[in-house]
């Protein structure tokens, strides 16, 4: 009886066991008469849960005649852990009508259940739970309260449960400066990390990561790169975390350099590391590049999610050549891929970017289910390929079918529109999105419906529909304006319309290029020169042409 005793105990402090071996235990502790003590139990319903059974976790701890509050604890934390919130929550109603009380751990796994399923009601609800049992300045309430306040975005709230826990662990530091950087508030992140600092608080690789999630715009690299030295002084470059959020944070700032030096030294980069990479390079216009980690991913034997094969294949379709786009088609084909729809769309927009439209409808065609994105990029395709008609059939469907359009359905089917010169149409479209629709009108939307009334010669009434929109007007409203006084040789609008865009300090070199070629074309030769001189001199540079010529056969 001894030695069973001893070797159950020993079997039961490993941390995992699997079911077979869980049933075999509790059939020994029923046999040595030990199935009610509250210790064996408590270990029982742990491992019952880590191998999904709580069905036989349950009957464990309602066979027990009086659970101590490690029984609770584990029950109700088996429960939270497999999305079963309400059964949580039922058993911690049942828990606080007897005379065990809750204790830290029961509040902390009830709060991050609430966080976990985005209940701001129930958190508010727990949070009061704890001030009135008196564990408010708890840190482990404290620390479990701010990382769900901030996970649901509430960092003030987050910031008063932190800022009144006089003792605060790491792991409440780490929460609150991940928070301040994930909803945008860097800055307080960062006098956040000062006070640590000072307070000879040392961070952690979770320290760094959140700061550096705080950094998604190029003009915030020297922080990133002041971040990126301290990671080396202190050895954290090495953390496989740290490394991963370093490759994101150049990637979104388009440092694409530095992005490859840190991925080159990691020892073995996951799938977010490579996405980061490869969607860095996509978005920096490094096309290429892009398409050549995406084989090198695949070489490596990793499996790229969908967002990542859509991604690549937004690549493919910038760089004009259906080759690339249709490998990576295949490669989804092998993969058994074809049905997802995120990867359908970007196929339908690939292939009709590409000059493939009928292979984009033929992916359309054999996709099981549609979303409003999937219409989305058939329809930009049937506009680019000046297909109105089709284009508006499609639209029909959308509503036929039940689906709610959206900012992009309108923006496609202006785009339609412009490509084919239908006015009328083009404003009808508009008004339905507004009056049928409640949207929005957006600064791209502006941009095809001036567009529209521009390169029909209307350029006094699209002149006149940007002045009525409220200031500032995006740049991109007055190019289109811009362009079409080039198309119509309208130089005295032209010259009204660039002195608009430099007056908001718009870097586009390209707006002086055409203004430029308007005075050529009316022959001002003098003006010409002095707006190139000036481009010149202030060292802008018009982004250079590319021509892609492929020997592809048409007939898809």
């Amino acid at each position: 009886m001894l030695f069973q005793f001893q070797l159950l105990h020993l079997e039961l402090s490993k941390v995992y066991q699997s079911l077979s071996r869980t049933k075999q235990l509790h059939a020994l502790i029923i046999k040595i008469h030990l199935s009610l003590d509250p210790f064996y139990a408590t270990r029982l319903v742990r491992s019952y849960a880590v191998n999904g059974d709580l069905h036989s976790a349950l009957k464990v701890f309602e066979e027990s005649p009086t659970p101590s509050v490690y029984l609770w604890n584990s029950i109700i934390r088996a429960h939270a852990q497999a999305h079963k919130f309400d059964d949580a929550f039922s058993l911690f109603n049942r828990m606080v009508s007897t005379e065990t009380k809750p204790d830290n751990f029961t509040y902390a796994c009830l709060i991050r259940a609430c966080s976990e399923s985005f209940d701001l009601d129930g958190l508010r609800l727990v949070h009061c739970g704890v001030t009135v049992s008196g564990l408010g300045l708890d840190s482990i309430c404290s620390s479990a309260l701010v990382t769900a306040y901030s996970k649901l975005g509430l960092v003030d709230e987050a910031g008063r449960v932190f800022h009144g826990t006089p003792q605060r662990d790491l792991i409440m530091w780490n929460s609150m400066i991940s928070g301040y950087g994930n909803f945008g508030f860097l800055d307080k992140g960062l006098e956040l990390f000062s006070m640590m600092r000072c307070m000879k608080i040392l961070p952690d690789g979770y320290t760094i990561v959140g700061l550096l999630s705080g950094l998604n715009d190029s003009s915030l690299i020297s922080v990133g790169q002041g971040m990126h030295g301290l990671c080396l002084r202190s050895n954290l470059d090495s953390n496989a975390h740290v490394g991963s959020a370093l490759v994101s944070m150049y990637s979104r700032c388009k440092c694409m350099n530095s992005a490859h030096r840190v991925f080159s030294g990691l020892f073995q980069p996951d799938l977010v590391t490579w996405s980061a990479l490869i969607t860095g390079y996509s978005q920096s216009g490094d096309y290429e590049k892009a398409l050549f980690f995406f084989k090198y991913l695949n070489l490596e034997g990793k499996k790229a999610d969908p967002i990542l094969i859509a991604s690549v294949l937004a690549a493919a379709s910038q760089i004009a050549n259906v080759g690339p786009g249709s490998e990576i088609h295949a490669f989804v084909l092998r993969r058994g891929l074809e049905s997802d729809v995120m990867i359908s769309s970007a196929l339908i927009a690939m292939y009709s970017k590409c000059g493939f439209m009928g292979m984009g409808t033929r992916v359309f065609a054999s996709m099981p289910e549609k979303n409003i994105v999937s219409y989305n990029s058939l329809i930009l395709g049937l506009g680019l390929h000046g297909l109105p008609s089709e284009a508006f059939r499609m639209f029909n469907e959308i509503l036929r079918n039940g689906l709610v359009p959206d900012e992009s359905t309108f923006s496609v089917l202006l785009c339609a529109c412009c490509h084919s010169g239908l006015v009328k149409d083009g404003r009808e479209i508009f008004r339905k999105m507004k009056e049928e629709f409640g949207i929005k009108a957006r600064a791209e939307h502006y941009v095809h419906l001036v567009k529209l009334l521009g390169m029909e010669g209307r350029l006094d009434e699209a002149y006149n529909l940007i002045l009525s929109l409220p200031e500032p007007v995006d740049s991109g409203i007055w190019g289109a304006l811009l362009s079409c006084c080039d198309a119509c040789g309208d130089s005295e609008l032209a010259e009204i319309i660039a002195q608009r865009l430099f007056e908001s300090n718009s870097k586009k070199s390209a707006y002086r290029v055409l203004l430029s070629n308007i005075y050529a074309g009316d022959g001002r030769w003098g003006d010409s020169k002095k707006v190139r001189d000036y481009i010149t001199e202030g060292q802008l540079r018009k982004t250079t042409g590319l021509s892609w010529i492929q020997g592809f056969s048409r007939s898809a």
